[in-house]
């Protein structure tokens, strides 16, 4: 498949599992990839414009600041992408994050992905480990706790990869359907 200048990987990434996957969808599409910081001043020569960043706290981190940057540098389409440390069956949890961050005609309008990838709390700042280790603390306080509880107190509590490469397989059928 022929997909040079046809699609440009962007993204944005505190603990490095967002660089790790578009570094891998640009290996899958043999296309450019760059930190959103580095992107290039003219956009309008890719077909598609893949956009990746975590989600942090509910909250796909950085999407509004890109949207201005690729709009105003001539972005035709856009392919978005999130990652984050709950797990791909977190279906409901997932969609709410879209529901939170996406407009009804953006979640119609822009194919968006989410990656599971893990927890790396030694990459995060001290605010960000503070939040956490509080959370962590008051689950385990609750009384009359749930097994899903227990499960998000420990997975807070430690750093943890679970990124895997296959994951970017739908992200790649669709832009490869967009061509």
């Amino acid at each position: 498949m022929e997909t040079k200048n046809q699609v440009i990987v962007l993204y944005s990434s505190h603990t490095g599992f967002t660089q790790r996957y578009a570094e891998l969808i640009g290996r899958e599409l043999d296309c450019p990839v760059r930190a959103l910081k580095d992107a290039p001043s003219d956009l309008s020569q890719y077909g598609a414009v893949v956009f990746g960043s975590r989600l942090h706290a509910g909250i796909f981190d950085g999407w509004k600041k890109a949207q201005k940057l690729l709009a105003k540098r001539g972005a035709k389409r856009l392919v978005v992408y999130a990652t984050g440390a709950m797990p791909n069956e977190a279906e409901e949890q997932i969609q709410k994050v879209w529901e939170q961050n996406l407009t009804p005609e953006e979640r119609n309008s822009i194919p968006h992905f989410y990656l599971q990838a893990g927890l790396c709390r030694e990459k995060l700042g001290a605010g960000d480990r503070a939040m956490l280790n509080v959370a962590a603390w008051a689950m385990g306080r609750k009384k009359g706790k749930s097994a899903e509880d227990a499960a998000f107190a420990d997975a807070i509590s430690r750093s943890y990869d679970i990124s895997d490469p296959k994951y970017i397989q739908p992200l790649v059928d669709c832009l490869q359907e967009l061509e």
